[in-house]
């Protein structure tokens, strides 16, 4: 027998039983939909978060202090970031602002709430590729001048105007000092732990003589936060090398374990963030592969069931001269047809369930790949022919006496 004739005969014993084949290929239709839906919104997740963190700024290090090695002092400081800014200690550096922030009460009209303020340098708008909604941003001069002005993140602006008055001009109090708002941020949404939204951002210099008065060990103007821009992608490891080395001179360390600070790149996070999803990634695989089992034990019980029925037809069909690779190769495309029609149906649903999960939010667009779809097709063809093997081996090593007595 040829594989039409094989095809052709697993289609028309499939249709003498189309409900019980329907309620067969269901539990491959539920597993493969599962692997379809489960890893493209996964992937659409990941990248979601991604664009989120590039969004951020390009080529971006972030160096934070480390205060549980100098007892709860701050240990960078002003002349930290001067240092990291001459070309001379850190060639593969572009750029560098300086970040001091807190808590702080913010208040307009009847309105109050409690709010992180950021005192930047200018610079560190254009780094961080903030956009403005509305006004202007700081400039020098508001540096050097320690102007009493703020810039609004789109939630705080929403907090404090929510009637749609024009927040440009207004006086809000920072502290109980007044700063006049010039600017509100456009909204940029995306994950918790990047939103810039929910804060105010002021000039460094006025944050530091009136909100931060902080210090290092030594007494000298310290930061929170410096972030370093590298030259290129490709020098970002050796920018943090340099930053490295001009930090360890600038605080007498000279031993890596001694470091006062932290430093992470775009690209740490980047890679942390894979990995955490490539492991959610296989967890909701391998949830989604358990349907699969299940769909192949009841294609294989079925298949167990349809050999038992047909065991008559098998002795016919040796005593006129089929071979054992014969029966052997029926059952088998029979097992397979039935996964792979309940594959192909598992992808069509898993589609359309993922793009119903994205409908539900703006944020999240689900990735269906050609390599999800092929990992699940593969999968759905190995379940048919695992689950087929034992009731298809079985039904070739009948013998054909036995066969031909069956009742």
């Amino acid at each position: 027998m040829n594989l039409t004739e094989s095809l052709l005969t697993a289609f028309d014993s499939l249709m003498t039983n189309k409900m019980r084949a329907a309620l067969t290929m269901l539990g491959v239709i539920i597993g493969v939909a599962a692997v379809i839906a489960l890893l493209s919104i996964g992937h659409g997740v990941s990248a979601s978060i991604q664009s989120e963190i590039q969004a951020i700024g390009s080529n971006l290090i972030s160096v934070m202090a480390d205060t549980g090695k100098s007892g709860g002092y701050q240990t960078l400081s002003v002349r930290d970031a001067e240092m990291l800014a001459d070309p001379f200690y850190a060639p593969a550096v572009k750029d560098v602002a300086v970040v001091i922030q807190g808590s702080q009460p913010v208040v307009y009209g009847g309105r109050d709430t409690r709010v992180t303020v950021a005192g930047i340098t200018p610079n560190y708008q254009n780094m961080r590729n903030q956009t403005l909604e509305l006004g202007d941003g700081l400039t020098q001069n508001d540096l050097d001048t320690r102007a009493r002005v703020a810039i609004l993140g789109a939630n705080v602006a929403a907090d404090l105007f929510p009637d749609g008055e024009f927040p440009i001009g207004k006086t809000i109090k920072i502290r109980g000092v007044q700063y006049e708002v010039i600017g509100v941020l456009k909204s940029k949404g995306g994950v918790d732990f990047l939103t810039e939204d929910d804060l105010v951002y002021v000039p460094f210099t006025t944050a530091q003589s009136r909100l931060f008065r902080v210090r290092t060990r030594s007494g000298e103007p310290a930061v929170h936060a410096i972030v370093v821009q590298a030259q290129s992608e490709q020098l970002l490891n050796k920018a943090t090398q340099q930053i490295k080395d001009t930090l360890r001179e600038s605080h007498g360390i000279a031993y890596q374990a001694d470091d006062d600070f932290t430093i992470l790149s775009q690209t740490d996070v980047l890679e942390a963030f894979d990995v955490i999803m490539g492991t959610l990634t296989i967890f909701l695989g391998a949830i989604a592969g358990i349907s699969l089992v299940v769909g192949g034990i009841g294609i294989m019980n079925i298949m167990l069931v349809s050999v038992t029925e047909r065991t008559r037809e098998i002795g016919i069909r040796k005593a006129v001269g089929a071979l054992k690779r014969d029966i052997l190769a029926q059952f088998l495309i029979e097992s397979l047809v039935l996964s792979l029609i309940g594959g192909s149906l598992g992808i069509g649903f898993g589609i359309v369930i993922s793009n119903l999960v994205g409908n539900l939010s703006t944020d999240l667009i689900p990735v269906v790949d050609v390599g999800t779809v092929l990992m699940a097709s593969g999968f759905a063809a190995a379940v048919g022919l695992v689950f087929g093997i034992y009731p298809a081996w079985r039904a070739a090593s009948l013998r054909p006496i036995e066969a031909l007595r069956y009742e």
